[in-house]
């Protein structure tokens, strides 16, 4: 009995497993806009993660509404005040402040302010928190009769200056931006609305991010 009890307190006592904690902040493209809630990027990101054996809940967490810009998610994350310390924390934010005129000043500077909470919300640890780059919305049937030259350039613009904030801010950074280029040929990439992108394109997303998100939850 005493070798028994010596054997078991020589076995080291395995951790429980924790359940992968994921939160995705945006607009009308985390919470995916015309497409089920099952083919929402972060929802395949979870799913994707939960295949492969992770200890996942049923849903990431989202902060994120159609039409949103960077002021609103700001005013949006102060009323919610999430709480720290996911695992991974995404933010694909600023085409409702290219589609609404807003001035890059403006996006830098808020820009700027939501990947800082962003990080403060990962446990103040830059590597657990992805940028995804602005997709372009000038490949769909909605822009087909917008200067959709110009809006491509400003979409390009608004990425240039989220790509450098999360360069200084040590993040990591995707672009899927040319990935949704591909819409302008493929319409099965569009949503039925004419203007957001189909659980198909957001699993092509999800697929992308998955080498990031796997590093940052080790």
């Amino acid at each position: 009995m005493r070798l028994l009890t010596l054997i078991l307190l020589l076995i080291p006592l395995q951790p429980e497993p924790t359940t992968l904690s994921y939160l995705a902040l945006g607009d009308s493209y985390t919470i995916g806009e015309s497409v089920a809630p099952e083919d929402r990027y972060p929802a395949q990101v979870m799913r994707a993660l939960c295949a492969e054996g992770y200890s996942c809940g049923e849903q990431p967490d989202i902060i994120a509404t159609t039409g949103w810009t960077t002021r609103d998610l700001l005013r949006a994350m102060a009323m919610d005040k999430p709480a720290t310390g996911y695992q991974a924390v995404s933010l694909l934010i600023g085409v409702n402040n290219q589609y609404q005129g807003r001035s890059q000043a403006e996006y830098r500077e808020e820009f700027t302010e939501l990947l800082k909470q962003a990080i403060a919300l990962a446990g103040d640890k830059p590597a657990h928190v992805l940028v995804l780059s602005v997709p372009d919305y000038s490949v769909t049937p909605f822009a087909q009769y917008r200067d959709t030259a110009y809006i491509a350039a400003q979409i390009d613009s608004f990425n240039l200056i989220n790509a450098r904030v999360a360069a200084t801010s040590h993040v990591n950074y995707l672009d899927i931006t040319a990935e949704s280029r591909k819409a302008a040929t493929d319409r099965s990439l569009i949503a039925s609305d004419g203007l957001h992108f189909s659980g198909k394109e957001y699993g092509i997303w999800a697929n992308l991010m998955m080498p990031m998100i796997r590093t940052m939850i080790k």
